[in-house]
């Protein structure tokens, strides 16, 4: 009877684990099917008049293969992104492995540098490079006084775009790469020094080649990635009348009326392209296992010791702080404490006031804007860690349906940010629902745009829980939902944490899909700075985009905190 009893609650288990994956199967396609349908139909769909559609035809399509806009805009996003990815590769590389490898001084501000980087909005940072690469920037200025003719380098053109982009994603190479090196057995350079090769040949031919996959695959990551921005084109490119892609979508939303089927075109035009350097991406990183080094056998990476080159080595990492950190910062605030729009001058300093930040204190809707920001990044963090939650533990274990659940819940990943945003715009033109305008529909496309990022956060977190505790707990008669709450739940806090850390963050800054979905009384920090900008509001812009890094800046640190704890609670 005792056996009977036994199978049943194992059938019952395996019932109510089917159906919950079914459940999760079936959200997910209803959050990303109708996402790539729509996009589809629209770029297939033949104008009738002024609103609706009769019909397809490919007419969209054709119409972008006889214009030059899209082979310049293609042309242009490759150069773009093959520079960009060079640019960040060499520099977040080159500091990575003498950060992690070498005895190299001023460590801590080049990890100080990467994570303030990283948690600056976009806008803001493009926004203090413009001014320091700008005809009455310091960089140029200094550059003039100095005897040359003309600027050093006119921001407002591909090299200006690819030097700001590739300051943008240094911090993140930087720590990734850092990962890689921080792990590599030290052996092999070990012995390649002891057999008389130098330091760059001992580089060269073993650092570097043991971590060709990693960077490989880190350099098709990175420029997918540039080949998907928007903010830097937008606001750097534009100007001078440099379109990518991504612009081309833009433009073709904004002018009136809009033509969706031309954008929606566009768009799969592109996401076709993010999704062919994507499956590359995919195969370059399962090649990974042909390079390990690290062994089952203890061993622990000793650093170079660089001798009187790491003081060299070391003005490197300070001149990195300075360019990609501290420069920024103090244009920023310069450009927050002059009264109107110049220069460095020392004439202006007795003129230096407060007067901007004073403004942002008296204007109420900037409290609106941070208060949408806040509700729509954390809405979205809680709600994709919390469905990645289930998803990556039916994923990892392989229950019912993993595969499907996997792939559904990493395809939004291929979508750049414009793209999703002009989808999402289309479902919710098309739908008796109305919420176009309103922080619900920003709030739909943050959870879809995140959803592989919690994905893949959860799913380590979850591989590293051993299947012993899920046994033993359902073998005591826990059901699916108590094993889940009472087992995986606890011991997931820190990859679930560290997961909505980096989406909030990250949604916090988000532009791309934000800028089509707003309305007037939904606006968040990244639409208004870029509006201040648009209006030569730099001031205020500077003012308001210090005072949101300040708070982002201490809410990462509390959240960090608050990973700590839970981290020392679910392991005791």
């Amino acid at each position: 009877m005792a056996a009977i009893q036994g199978t049943s609650s194992v059938g019952r288990k395996t019932d109510a684990r089917k159906w919950l994956a079914l459940a999760l199967l079936t959200l997910l396609l209803v959050l990303v099917v109708p996402t790539v349908f729509i996009l589809i139909r629209t770029s297939l769909a033949q104008a009738q008049g002024a609103g609706g559609h009769n019909g397809l035809t490919l007419s969209n399509y054709l119409g972008l293969f006889g214009n030059p806009r899209l082979a310049a805009a293609f042309t242009s996003s490759i150069i773009f992104a093959i520079g960009s990815s060079i640019l960040a590769l060499v520099v977040g590389g080159i500091l990575a492995w003498l950060v992690e490898r070498t005895n190299v001084p001023f460590k801590i501000l080049a990890h100080v540098t990467a994570v303030v980087s990283m948690g600056t909005p976009y806008v803001l940072y493009i926004i203090a490079w413009l001014f320091l690469l700008g005809h009455i920037g310091p960089i140029n200025t200094t550059w003039r006084a100095l005897g040359f003719n003309g600027d050093l380098i006119h921001v407002n053109s591909m090299a200006g775009m690819i030097l700001i982009e590739g300051f943008l994603w240094s911090p993140l190479v930087f720590l990734m790469l850092s990962a890689n090196f921080r792990s590599a057995n030290a052996d092999m350079e070990e012995a390649a020094r002891m057999s008389g090769a130098s330091v760059l040949k001992t580089v060269w031919h073993i650092s570097i080649k043991l971590a060709v996959p990693a960077i490989i695959a880190l350099a098709m990551f990175v420029f997918i990635r540039a080949i998907e921005a928007f903010e830097v084109p937008l606001l750097v490119g534009t100007p001078s009348g440099i379109q990518v892609l991504t612009t081309e979508v833009y433009e073709s939303m904004k002018v009136v009326p809009p033509q969706l089927g031309q954008s929606a075109a566009f768009s799969v035009i592109l996401l076709v392209f993010v999704g062919i350097l994507f499956s590359l991406y995919g195969r370059l990183s399962k090649n990974a296992d042909k390079y390990q080094s690290v062994t089952g056998k203890a061993f622990r990476p000793r650093p170079f010791d660089l001798g009187s080159a790491r003081w060299i080595a070391g003005t490197l990492v300070l001149v990195y702080f300075l360019i990609v950190l501290l420069l920024p910062i103090l244009a920023l605030v310069w450009m927050s404490l002059v009264p109107y729009a110049s220069g460095v001058s020392m004439r202006i300093i007795p003129y230096l006031n407060g007067h901007n930040y004073a403004a942002l204190w008296q204007a109420p809707q900037y409290f609106e804007y941070g208060l949408n920001t806040v509700i729509v990044a954390a809405g979205a963090a809680t709600i994709v860690v919390a469905l990645t939650s289930f998803a990556a533990w039916i994923s990892a274990r392989r229950g019912p349906y993993a595969w499907g659940i996997d792939q559904l819940a990493t395809a939004p990943l291929i979508f750049p940010g414009i793209v999703m945003g002009v989808a999402i715009l289309q479902i919710f033109l098309n739908i008796p629902v109305p919420v176009y305008g309103t922080l619900w529909i920003i709030l739909f496309a943050y959870i879809l745009r995140y959803l592989p990022y919690g994905m893949r956060y959860n799913y380590s977190g979850v591989l590293q829980i051993h299947r012993e505790l899920e046994e033993a707990a359902q073998v005591s008669g826990a059901t699916i939902m108590g094993t889940f709450r009472r087992i995986i739940a606890p011991l997931l806090t820190p990859s679930a944490t560290a997961a909505w850390i980096f989406i909030f963050l990250i949604c916090a800054k988000e532009l791309a899909l934000a800028v089509l979905l707003s309305g007037p009384r939904s606006k968040v920090l990244a639409v208004a700075m870029l509006d201040l900008w648009a209006n030569g509001q730099t001031g205020e812009l500077a003012a308001l985009g210090l005072a949101w890094t300040l708070v982002m800046t201490i809410l990462a640190m509390l959240a960090f905190w608050l990973s700590q704890r839970s981290r020392m609670r679910a392991f005791g």
